[in-house]
């Protein structure tokens, strides 16, 4: 091949490079500006409440700030905050990285939602439904299959709803099962929010003209310089947090096994062991806490360093958890 050839060849492949490049949704960023098209919205929330999109008469995007977990997180948190016709309020938040108590953070932002809606001397009648949809990209409950579920106040007893006015639903992506023919719309949408490249979402866009709207949507998006941009920084951003993550994490098994070791040995061999590996879980179950690593990674690293059955790690786990 000659140099013009070589030249050509090279540029055909960066073409087609920079062609099969498409936003994945599950970026928080790609799935914000995504709801910004009132049709993908309509879609995506009558998909959330079982409903025909044509029942979602009217749909308004309202503000929200980056949101932090502590003065240090440079990360944040983008959420997308919808009103309904009938007052009716969601916030969907889209992630891929697990934070520690998230039923207390999820319960926390709903009821502050809830409560906002009122002033001091308004009627409780003011109050609308509220909803929060947390979209995830990792595992949030790893002791069922479930990929989907709608969690409301109800009586313990009969199981009949308390009151309506607060809902939580979790969409577990990683937890979807194989694809099967006629699927509800929240199972497609799920899949397409879960698509990991381009030929997955448009094979999708095919099951129903919203989806195909969401998929014409990401390949405008795409195409648009600016938006890329600010799409690849939000993907460092998210690879960062992660790498801090997982950094601590393996400090904290490290100085766990070192503690261990260095324990067992100063109090004698069998008796050492048996200490030391005591003290050596211990310190890993403190040390990944204080990284804020959480409890289903920690249970499954001393499953792996130290030998343990999963109701054993849980075990120490809630010995030793502050």
């Amino acid at each position: 091949m000659n140099v013009t050839a070589q030249t050509n060849a090279i540029s055909d492949d960066h073409l087609a490079t920079e062609d099969s490049f498409i936003m994945l949704p599950t970026v928080d960023f790609c799935f914000k500006e995504l709801m910004h098209n009132e049709t993908v919205r309509k879609g995506i929330i009558a998909a959330i409440l079982n409903i025909h999109p044509d029942e979602v008469e009217k749909t308004e995007l309202m503000p929200t700030i980056l949101r932090k977990e502590s003065e240090e997180d440079k990360y944040g948190i983008l959420d997308v905050r919808v009103k309904l016709k009938d007052g009716k309020q969601m916030d969907f938040e889209m992630q891929v990285i697990y934070y520690d108590y998230w039923a207390n953070r999820t319960i926390y932002y709903l009821s502050k939602m809830y409560s906002a809606q009122i002033k001091e001397g308004d009627n409780y009648d003011k109050l609308q439904k509220c909803i929060q949809v947390s979209i995830l990209d990792h595992v949030l409950i790893s002791d069922d299959t479930e990929c989907y579920r709608r969690i409301c106040f109800c009586d313990t007893k009969t199981g009949k709803v308390y009151s309506d006015k607060m809902e939580i639903h979790i969409l577990e992506l990683p937890k979807l099962p194989p694809e099967q023919q006629n699927e509800s719309d929240l199972m497609q949408w799920m899949r397409f929010l879960g698509g990991k490249n381009r030929e997955d979402l448009k094979r999708m866009a095919e099951k129903n003209s919203n989806l195909k709207e969401a998929y014409n949507e990401l390949d405008k998006l795409s195409a648009d310089e600016q938006k890329r941009l600010e799409y690849e920084a939000r993907q460092k951003a998210i690879r960062d947090k992660n790498i801090l993550l997982i950094t601590g994490e393996n400090r904290g098994l490290e100085k766990g096994e070192r503690i261990g070791l260095e324990k067992g040995e100063r109090i004698g061999l069998e008796k050492g062991e048996r200490i030391g590996l005591e003290k050596g879980i211990q310190a890993t179950i403190e040390t990944c806490q204080n990284f804020q690593i959480s409890k289903d990674n920690i249970c499954q690293n001393l499953i792996e360093k130290f030998d343990l059955s999963k109701s054993e790690s849980l075990s120490y786990i809630e010995k030793y958890w502050k």
